[in-house]
């Protein structure tokens, strides 16, 4: 180096100087360093906490934790690596036999309302006079789906049990980006109708304007039924009451009084049958009988007769009939 030592000996001041130059950048550099690193570590503690008091408030586009609900009610659900929020159309049916099909109706209301949901339809009958049917449609949130599904099956024997989800996302997304598509549409037909000075055009845009506005109500309405859907599920349940009494009463308490009473309804029906077949026959059995004397009578008169016929023609020819 060129300023190793001097001649007297001494080290040089020059690198003295830069040493301690080196050593102050590299501790002010490790400062920088650290003061950075306290603040990222802040930062994201911070972040984190913020995540777990509010962990739907990353935006409006953001989706929900899994499983989640979103502000709009509907059941959306994130997959690993996607930006996409999942829209799911959950239905189900469930038949249940319950004692008493009345106090089922009201506990199934009570369900879908404490469960912030609604009965869409109900329909109760009675059949054959003996036991009670009800059919009722239940809307309820899809978050506290599988929980009302769970005490709704808890009231009573369940009898079969079908489900079904139905991803509708793509439907959603589609629908979501045509109507982003006809607002644009119907915004710039405007601007034209603004600019437009023959009455020509004016009609024309008008007309353009109409159509592009209708299209734009269709899907609207598409995009309301998908939220409605997708919001709220949808479980038909089947109420029935025991079938306990269908049987013949008369089987279970048969005795000999039952047995007399029977035998006793039996003899008087065959004597029935027995004089409504002798009144059918006896205008027959009356003719058959006044027959039966005439020929009677007949026969007795046929005999004399021969025999005096019989006498007259021996007379006449000189001989005596052999008696």
């Amino acid at each position: 180096m060129p300023y190793a030592r001097h001649t007297d000996g001494h080290p040089p001041v020059r690198t003295g100087r830069r040493r301690t130059r080196a050593l102050a950048a590299a501790g002010l550099l490790a400062v920088l360093l650290a003061t950075a690193a306290c603040a990222s570590g802040g930062q994201g503690l911070n972040s984190a906490s913020d995540e777990k008091a509010a962990p739907g408030a990353a935006g409006a586009g953001a989706a929900a934790p899994d499983g989640a609900e979103t502000a709009d009610g509907a059941a959306k659900t994130r997959e690993p690596g996607s930006a996409v929020a999942v829209h799911v159309i959950r239905t189900a049916t469930l038949s249940i036999e319950v004692k008493s099909v009345a106090r089922a109706v009201s506990a199934a209301r009570g369900v879908a309302e404490v469960a912030g949901g609604l009965v869409a339809e109900e329909n109760t009958e009675r059949v054959d006079d003996t036991h009670d049917m009800s059919h009722l449609v239940l809307r309820v949130p899809q978050a506290r789906y599988e929980e009302v599904m769970r005490t709704l099956a808890g009231t009573g024997k369940l009898l079969s049990r079908t489900s079904n989800a139905k991803d509708v996302t793509g439907q959603v997304v589609d629908v979501e980006s045509r109507i982003a598509t006809q607002r644009a549409s119907v915004a710039r037909v405007r601007d034209l109708m603004d600019q437009a000075v023959k009455l020509t055009d004016v009609v024309t845009l008008e007309g353009e304007l109409s159509s592009r506005q209708a299209a734009l109500e269709s899907l609207l309405a598409q995009q309301a039924s998908l939220k409605d859907r997708t919001t709220l599920a949808t479980i038909t349940l089947e109420l029935g009451e025991r079938e306990e009494n269908t049987g013949d009463p008369g089987e279970e308490r048969t005795g000999f009084l039952d047995a007399l009473g029977g035998g006793w309804d039996a003899f008087v029906t065959m004597l029935r049958w027995i004089m409504v077949a002798i009144g059918a026959t006896a205008p027959f059995l009356a003719a058959a009988a006044v027959l039966a004397l005439l020929w009677r009578l007949l026969r007795g008169r046929l005999p004399g007769r021969r025999t005096r016929t019989s006498r007259q023609a021996a007379e006449g020819s000189g001989t005596t009939p052999a008696s």
